[in-house]
């Protein structure tokens, strides 16, 4: 059986492995689809990311160097590339009562062809409903943190809301500020197929951020009041300029990507210095949720789930493209590091 695995930066390959024995709390699924993160899983194999030489210290909330000695966050040659799968459960251990045999679940995950999760307890082990879309499936992970960014923009009926960068996130927070009730949901991205799948799914209008002033045509749209919410997900330092150029005064910008460093331009002086806008950073798996104890992640997952179960979001566009398993490889090469432009989520198919 193979996996797929990062044995060097910017390089995916297929290692084999063999199964070990389930434990009495585990299940084992037989893979039947799966999606990488397009986001920080990147930054990961891109051999960007601070965790390598550095972890997130819950003590000081901020980064520390890792002590000497210690194993590094990535290790390539084992960092295994992949986040979401569903398949069929083909075994249980002798303590697992919530699943059986033959039932269809998805959860966290690496592109491989079977995986082994705890199943006691875990409400990330989510069962599938007979006739559910598996695309939406693996757009349980985008569509919390959607979900956060748009709840942390504050995204009430009535009002204009702007989102920058339509990948997967992006998609599935046009979709939930549009049946939040906004007045105006605006999508911004560069290409045109994104934008084509975001005024299908509840956008209003979408710009092209190379081809016009997006600042100026968000004020011009709202009557010059400016958008009251803008979700950025592009981690882009330009989308950033022009969300402050573009909101209402006193606006929030809930600021959603996990971003690199910004090159020098970006300007606070300007418009910033003038609207009050508030820019908040959102990530839903921070906890304290900023709604605890009301909200917490557990909620966000459980609330997207519902909704990407029953049908009230539609993810079957974002699923773009689908590879089978046997070229994830070069796939992943291709769509999700080289030519994101191609690509909104890749799905994979391994039966």
């Amino acid at each position: 059986m193979k996996k797929l695995v990062a044995v060097k930066p910017r390089e995916a390959a297929f290692v084999n492995y063999e199964d070990r024995s389930i434990q009495p709390n585990e299940a084992k699924i037989e893979v039947d689809f799966a999606s990488p993160k397009h986001g920080t899983e990147v930054v990961d194999f891109r051999g960007l990311t601070p965790f390598i030489n550095e972890d997130f210290s819950e003590e000081w909330r901020m980064f520390m160097p890792r002590e000497e000695g210690e194993k590094p966050g990535i290790v390539f040659g084992e960092f295994q590339l992949g986040n979401m799968v569903v398949g069929k459960i083909v075994e249980i251990g002798s303590d697992v009562i919530e699943y059986q045999v033959g039932e269809m679940v998805c959860t966290y995950g690496p592109i491989m062809e079977t995986v082994i999760v705890n199943a006691v307890d875990n409400h990330r082990l989510r069962k599938m409903p007979e006739g559910a879309k598996w695309q939406n499936a693996v757009c349980y992970d985008p569509a919390q943190f959607a979900m956060s960014g748009v709840r942390d923009a504050n995204v009430r009926a009535g009002d204009y809301v702007v989102v920058v960068g339509l990948g997967a996130i992006g998609q599935i927070a046009i979709q939930l500020a549009k049946k939040a009730g906004a007045s105006i949901v605006v999508g911004v991205d560069p290409l045109s197929h994104r934008r084509e799948i975001a005024l299908r799914h509840g956008a209003d209008e979408c710009f092209d951020p190379t081809s016009c002033d997006v600042g100026y045509e968000v004020k011009k749209l709202t009557h010059k009041i400016g958008a009251d919410s803008i979700i950025e997900t592009s981690g882009n330092a330009a989308a950033l300029q022009a969300a402050l150029k573009g909101i209402a005064y006193g606006g929030t910008i809930s600021y959603v990507a996990f971003t690199k460093p910004f090159p020098e331009g970006l300007n606070f002086g300007r418009e910033a210095h003038f609207n009050n806008a508030k820019i908040v950073f959102s990530r839903a798996a921070s906890e304290p949720n900023p709604d605890y104890p009301r909200w917490s992640r557990k909620r966000i997952e459980n609330t997207c789930w519902e909704l990407l179960m029953n049908g009230y979001l539609n993810c079957e566009d974002i699923i773009d493209p689908i590879v089978p398993f046997e070229q994830s490889d070069q796939a992943y090469m291709h769509y999700v590091d080289q030519h994101p432009e191609l690509s909104i989520k890749m799905g994979i198919t391994l039966k």
